[in-house]
């Protein structure tokens, strides 16, 4: 059994160039243009100058296609012309059938990946890497910036594995949120402090969002904290370890003078707002901590507790790459801020203003030099 795989080219269109030898195939295959400028053309030597190639090419990759396939493609009799074996007439039979077949989809693939690729030789179109905590504004922000030529390649992690990827040079961006000002003896210190350093690292605002209890419609159990939440001994469902809402849980817990081990605990924790916020529709659990925004969309109840904000990162020496650049005017446009208005609990803050971390995560102390005296 031989296995399928695909291949497309990349080539400088010539509307004025010579017919590709599979005329009018999307998705070429080389073993195919040698076979049918052989079946066409009666002889290697012809087939060879068909497609610009030297006879000895053309002759070595023929053989060479039959060692792979295990089967003879062409007929090679002195003095005759060369014509294809059955299973060479196989093979070209399968291959119009499947351009035949395909058609329709390699085109709409075909196009689409112009399209993409027509990015990469815009120079007037940026593309940013952004690793991120799942966000419900991140998508939208990408659509929005697609249409200023920048476009946002996000991969949304947790909060601690985005900064991680920024440090090893796998993203240009990274979004995590806090509580504003969080304190130095807190959760959110000890995750973040030592992926953060001043001067290294600068803060592009971005938005404020509600964060708090996402329960069934209605909210039945009556809930309106963590420590009601513990009281009831409601079934709650927890984010994955390393995400900025299990940070914030922990330092949110600490708050009421509650631990993780005080609340009714639902054995699979969830990936994202989204999924946690599936767990709850479904029944499954009763309560979770997510976003107003998704508890909103699904229909389901929101008790907010706290208003953070997320923080977009990335390094010092990023600031004022193109890229860069136009993600910070994009978020300074007023039409980006009131797309975000459109979004249950969440508000544009400092957008695209260049920040310190020491403003908005006062963790570090800086020793003042010695009066001389």
């Amino acid at each position: 059994m031989h296995s399928v795989s695909l291949h497309y080219t990349l080539s400088h269109r010539d509307d004025n160039a010579a017919p590709a030898p599979t005329e009018g195939a999307l998705l070429r295959h080389p073993l195919m243009d040698l076979l049918q400028a052989v079946a066409q053309q009666g002889s290697i030597s012809a087939a060879a100058r068909q497609l610009n190639l030297s006879y000895r090419h053309v002759w070595g990759e023929l053989k060479r296609w039959e060692d792979v396939m295990g089967h003879e493609l062409i007929i090679w009799e002195k003095g005759q012309s060369a014509k294809l074996t059955e299973f060479g007439d196989k093979l070209m039979w399968a291959e119009r059938q499947t351009q035949a077949r395909l058609a329709p989809q390699l085109e709409a693939l075909r196009a689409d990946l112009e399209r993409t690729f027509a990015v990469a030789f815009d120079p007037a179109a940026h593309v940013l890497t952004l690793y991120a905590s799942h966000d419900d504004a991140l998508p939208r922000l990408r659509e929005h910036a697609a249409t200023e030529g920048l476009h946002l390649d996000i991969r949304f992690c947790g909060s601690v594995d985005a900064i991680r990827a920024l440090n090893e040079g796998r993203c240009t961006l990274a979004g995590f949120h806090t509580q504003s000002q969080p304190t130095e003896t807190s959760h959110t210190a000890h995750a973040y402090k030592d992926l953060l350093k001043p001067g290294l690292h600068k803060i592009i605002g971005f938005a404020t969002r509600s964060q708090g209890l996402i329960t069934a419609v209605g909210n039945p159990l009556k809930l309106q904290s963590l420590a009601d939440v513990a009281r009831t001994q409601a079934r709650f469902v927890q984010r994955s370890p390393g995400t900025g809402t299990r940070v914030l849980l922990d330092d949110l817990l600490a708050q009421e003078a509650l631990t993780i081990q005080d609340l009714n605990n639902w054995p699979d924790e969830e990936p994202s707002h989204t999924a946690l916020a599936e767990a709850i529709a479904s029944g499954r659990c009763d309560v979770g901590l997510g976003i107003e925004s998704t508890a909103h969309a699904r229909g389901l109840g929101f008790v907010p507790l706290v208003q953070e904000q997320f923080h977009l990162v990335c390094l010092k020496s990023a600031l004022d790459t193109p890229a860069t650049l136009a993600l910070r005017h994009v978020l300074q446009d007023p039409t980006w801020s009131e797309v975000l208005k459109g979004l249950a609990g969440y508000n544009a803050h400092d957008g695209g203003q260049v920040q310190s971390l020491s403003s908005h995560l006062p963790w570090w102390t800086f020793a003042r030099p010695k009066k001389s005296g």
